[in-house]
């Protein structure tokens, strides 16, 4: 008899792998491989695990588990038993009954009641980068047999390999963004420190004259000591915005608009193209809502800076009725909107439309070539 998953075959394993190579963002690439293997085999619980390099786990991912389940768990476990079995000696484990394998070191008080047990590691080339645990199959189990069959061990490890695929290019994307950040991070550092040496040296020129002029021109010398006075506190305003300008901004600290405004300061500094902020009339948002519209923006600035040629990007928050409006444009030189598709996933369109509906909005692309793009998100409240 052929295996079938239990959600519809050729098309749940389809569905599955293409879910899982929309996403670019490592947590949102480990939710979704979690919930497609908890779906596909139709078990209650599933969870992913990437480890560090320190015996813990660097993340870890659970479906089937509250948010207020997970939180009364505790911290992330640690690399030992079944958890270690799947990492260090990278074979599938299919177990009646993971209570009663010699490995099994219990687990927290708060912890889901788990029987049987199928897991397989994820592995790039010799590298074992993840490993997917699966608990409590949903049907039928004699005592003392396992719910999970040969063929859902097959399954899975076909879903491992293409999560291996998703992983890596998760972690080069966020390689690719760290290091898109450092350089224009090191370009922001190297042009404030120019503005302020020139200030400075400016400072000191001024400074000599009004040395050289104190006996025989006072009322000279003193212009000058007001200039002094003048590049000093314009120097100290270079420091200031360097230091608040290059320290991380933090989302749930600051919100959204500070979030916003500095870091377009910051591509303000580190382009040649003029980058804007204006906001009107918005309040707090959700924190889910406020990551998705920092996300999207980020996205669309890096495609307009980086790809589209242009002079000026301008970026605006406004309310609109009952929600709330984010517009990135730029006059670059645009794209056809019949090719959207194919130039989606190169623009991380994709990416900033599943962040849009998942928070319940929605996301809009105007462009035409020589034209400019126009992005714009809405997301109720504000």
């Amino acid at each position: 008899m052929t295996h079938r998953p239990p959600s519809g075959g050729l098309a749940a394993v389809s569905a599955a792998l293409l879910a899982m190579s929309r996403h670019l963002e490592m947590r949102d690439v480990l939710k979704t491989i979690v919930a497609s293997a908890r779906e596909l085999l139709d078990a209650e619980y599933a969870a992913l695990g990437v480890p560090d390099d320190h015996g813990g786990f660097a993340q870890f991912v659970v479906d089937g588990v509250s948010d207020e389940q997970w939180k009364a768990i505790g911290p992330l476990p640690r690399q030992h038993g079944i958890l270690a079995a799947m990492l260090h000696e990278a074979k599938p484990e299919r177990l009646a009954d993971v209570r009663k394998d010699p490995r099994f070191e219990g687990w927290p008080a708060a912890h889901p009641d788990m029987s049987d047990f199928l897991g397989l590691p994820i592995r790039d080339g010799d590298e074992t980068i993840g490993a997917l645990f699966l608990a409590n199959k949903r049907c039928p189990k004699p005592e003392g047999s396992c719910g999970f069959t040969a063929e859902d061990e097959e399954l899975l490890a076909i879903l491992a390999q293409h999560a291996a695929i998703a992983l890596t290019n998760a972690r080069l994307y966020e390689r690719s963004r760290e290091l898109t950040i450092a350089e224009e991070r090191s370009r922001l550092a190297h042009e404030l420190h120019d503005a302020v040496s020139q200030k400075l040296f400016s400072l000191r020129l001024t400074a000599q004259a009004a040395a050289t002029l104190v006996d025989r021109d006072p009322a000279r010398a003193k212009g000058e000591l007001q200039q002094v006075v003048a590049l000093a506190a314009e120097a100290v305003d270079e420091l200031r915005a360097a230091v608040v300008e290059l320290r991380p901004a933090a989302l749930d600290e600051d919100g959204l608009i500070a979030t916003l405004r500095t870091q377009i300061q910051v591509l303000d500094r580190a382009h040649t193209a003029r980058v804007t902020f204006e906001s009107l009339g918005v309040r707090a948002l959700p924190a889910a809502q406020e990551e998705a519209l920092l996300r999207v923006s980020q996205e669309a600035l890096h495609n307009a800076l980086r790809h589209s040629g242009a002079g000026h990007v301008d970026v605006t928050l406004v309310r609109r009725g009952t929600g709330t409006v984010l517009r990135i444009t730029d006059d670059g030189h645009g794209f056809e909107p019949a090719a959207t598709r194919r130039a989606g996933r190169h623009l991380g369109l994709v990416s900033m439309r599943d962040r849009a509906s998942g928070v319940g909005g929605n996301l809009t692309v105007e462009s035409a070539p020589g034209k400019g793009t126009t992005i714009e998100m809405e997301v109720p409240g504000g």
